[in-house]
């Protein structure tokens, strides 16, 4: 019997999220230097302010075997204690103010997945 794993062996989907998490796959951007310091000086302090956040991990995915570019630039896992935490952090001011900086430096596009819901900005 095969082991279930949550992410894709081809390609870097959690498909399996919990109603208290949130993940952002980022796309790589015009300037990855530029992306990754905003992202490190601004983005990341507002979301480690989100009422509720039990662990932030950040993932910057290497090429593949072969030498060929990650499908992501940058993939963020946000869990948080439960899913009312969840959704209150989401709608609170650090929550609204972490999604309307989303355009300021995802302009190559990000998706974000959170339980069976899926957008992409």
């Amino acid at each position: 019997m095969s082991r279930r794993t949550p992410w894709s062996a081809d390609r870097p989907v959690w498909r399996y999220p919990v109603p208290h998490q949130l993940t952002a796959l980022y796309n790589r951007p015009e300037d990855p230097a530029a992306f990754d310091r905003y992202y490190d000086e601004v983005h990341t302090p507002l979301a480690a302010k989100l009422p509720g956040l039990r662990s932030f991990l950040v993932n910057r995915p290497g090429p593949d075997a072969d030498g060929n570019p990650p499908p992501y630039h940058l993939i963020a896992v946000l869990t948080f204690d439960s899913a009312e935490a969840f959704g209150a952090a989401l709608n609170g001011p650090e929550g609204k103010a972490a999604v309307a900086d989303l355009p300021n430096f995802a302009g190559a596009g990000v998706t974000i997945l959170n339980g069976p819901a899926e957008a992409v900005v």
